[in-house]
């Protein structure tokens, strides 16, 4: 081959090269169906736990009103737990609770509960949050209870009357709380015409009661879950001796070794955490201009006034 054509050769191989290096060139603008370099960090997801399923005993206050509605969805997602929640009375949660039929129980019966605690059944025990009890009935208070100075008066001032008064029946905290507020007056309402058993949870025996225009003994947080739906006012309020204090405790898995006691304890470390707390704070305010439910995690039942 000529030196001439071997030039030519020599000439047409580093063109080729500077053409190869300009087309890789990155281009001065990204092609719209071209997808951007993701820089969010990746979500790390929690390890499903050894028994998911979690079942939850508790109060009928607590998922009538709503709240349970909104804290078990968190729960569950953060934890991958799935709950099982069974609304009863407080005395059917705690009985569940020492049947081992139950992991966790969310109640508001303390003397009730520091029995089952003293018996063994239960392992942990956490203050959660308080709210009140109110005692609702027709507008125009027949009994006249509104105005009156105690709940002792107000309940003597419905059996004196013999006004309608709808009792749960149910071996509830509520059922419990009322029947030891008629033990303080001189009333014996079982078996009295105007004392009537409903038998069912807060929700329902608000309803016989705005039914039947009566009185009734219910937790605020329901009531006002349900006013709209109501024909019932609150006519006597405030009074230290109704206060309502709900605990979250863990059965105890010495007693019933199939309890998921992991899963019980997540959820009550859930329930005092500060997110759970927060949430429980703010319950109610967007909709009825107060909290339905005060969180109470880190306080002692002295500071509420329990013994």
């Amino acid at each position: 081959m000529s030196r001439s054509m071997k030039y030519i050769l020599f000439m047409g191989v580093i063109l080729s090269l500077v053409l190869a290096a300009c087309g890789s060139a990155a281009p001065t603008e990204t092609s719209a169906t071209e997808a951007p370099v993701s820089t969010e960090v990746p979500v790390t997801e929690t390890a499903a736990p050894a028994i998911a399923e979690l079942i939850l005993a508790t109060t009928t206050s607590t998922q009538d009103s709503g709240l349970l509605d909104v804290l078990i969805p968190i729960f569950q997602e953060q934890t991958g737990y799935i709950v099982q929640t069974v609304a009863v009375g407080s005395g059917a949660a705690i009985k569940m609770g020492e049947e081992g039929n139950a992991d966790v129980l969310l109640v508001h019966a303390p003397a009730a509960e520091k029995v089952l605690m003293e018996a063994g059944f239960g392992k942990d025990r956490l203050l959660v949050m308080h709210n009140d009890f109110v005692i609702v009935g027709p507008a125009d208070d027949p009994a006249g209870i509104n105005g009156l100075s105690t709940t002792i008066e107000a309940f003597q001032a419905i059996a004196d009357t013999g006004v309608n008064f709808i009792t749960r029946g149910d071996d509830s905290g509520t059922h419990k709380m009322e029947l030891s507020l008629w033990g303080k007056t001189t009333a014996e309402p079982a078996g009295q015409a105007w004392y009537v058993d409903s038998g069912q949870g807060m929700g329902a025996t608000l309803t016989i009661a705005s039914e039947r225009q009566a009185y009734t003994l219910t937790d605020r947080a329901t009531y006002l879950a349900n006013k709209d739906n109501l024909e019932l006012e609150i006519l006597f309020e405030g009074d230290a001796a109704l206060l309502n204090i709900y605990h979250v405790i863990t059965v105890n898995p010495e007693k019933w070794e199939k309890t998921n006691y992991e899963g019980a304890m997540a959820f009550a470390e859930f329930m005092v955490s500060d997110e759970a707390q927060a949430i429980i704070g703010e319950f109610g305010v967007d909709t009825f201009g107060q909290p339905l439910f005060f969180p109470d995690a880190g306080k002692t039942e002295a500071e509420l006034g329990l013994d």
